[in-house]
């Protein structure tokens, strides 16, 4: 039986970004459900975002600052539940989303066919903040991007970005931390699809080889990512492998930017459908 692909999207992201992906899926005869968690689809949009009144959006409450790594856990965990009632189930999740995977694996793995990360987070040995005090693995496209955010994290209660800035340095860092092999036009488009807002609280879970680690596993390498260094992905995958040694990832791997394959997304659903028929 074909498996249902539900997919979890990485930071300020919701189920649209997966909108081209999930129509490559579907032309390869593939169901797919992405999932939006909690708090996301509205976080951060208002009238003062809408205007770029920058001093009003720098201050004004987050629907989000309530919302925890639990929450997000919760939801995906539900909706895995639900979909496995009509078939087997793979998890992707993409960037950030890769957070939670781990979680749902590690608490639901009998109800998992796969999980696969794609340049994903996948916390072995560290936390999220223990690997970015490596600094081999905290990019400078990155750390230059993050100048379009706005407000302070610890007052609103989350991470608030203003991907409308008009700041041509702004965008040209955005560029090169995110899509690098894509269009003004396509960056533009994406950016306007992404939630201001996002929650501080991504979790700290590592893969528990008791029950994340009888899964099977796929890692997406994106040979070409600024925002998730290829040396943090390898690392992900060297300490996995490590911990589940009779489990190993199954890597494969494209020559893309973060975001590229959600756009250009034929590639990436091709390697799912493969990552489920025996090679």
């Amino acid at each position: 039986m074909s498996p249902t692909f539900v997919l979890v999207p990485g930071s300020n992201a919701t189920s649209r970004c997966f909108s081209v992906l999930q129509r490559e899926l579907a032309l390869l005869g593939h169901r797919s459900l992405a999932v939006d968690l909690p708090g996301h689809g509205e976080a951060g949009f208002s009238m003062a975002y809408q205007a770029q009144d920058l001093n009003t959006f720098a201050t004004e409450p987050s629907p989000l600052a309530a919302v925890t790594h639990a929450d997000a856990v919760a939801t995906v965990t539900d909706v895995v539940r639900r979909a496995r009632e009509h078939g087997p189930v793979v998890l992707v999740g993409h960037s950030r989303g890769g957070m939670t995977v781990t979680s749902v694996a590690n608490a639901v793995p009998d109800l998992l066919e796969r999980t696969v990360y794609a340049s994903a987070w996948c916390c072995v040995t560290g936390t999220p903040a223990d690997y970015l005090r490596n600094p081999a693995y905290f990019p400078a496209a990155l750390a230059e991007a993050a100048a379009i955010r706005i407000g302070d994290p610890q007052q609103l209660g989350v991470l608030r970005m203003n991907w409308r800035s008009s700041d041509p340095q702004h965008f040209a860092a955005l560029k090169r931390a995110m899509f690098a092999d894509g269009t003004d036009a396509e960056l533009l488009s994406f950016l306007a699809g992404l939630d201001p807002d996002e929650t501080l609280d991504g979790g700290g879970d590592r893969t528990d080889p008791a029950t994340w680690g009888r899964v099977p596993h796929t890692y997406l390498r994106f040979t070409q990512d600024e925002s998730m260094p290829l040396a943090l992905q390898d690392a992900f995958i060297k300490e996995a492998d490590a911990l589940t040694p009779g489990n190993p990832f199954d890597v494969r791997s494209l020559a893309a930017s973060h975001v590229g394959p959600l756009v250009h997304a034929a590639e990436f659903a091709a390697v799912l459908a493969g990552a489920v028929t025996p090679r």
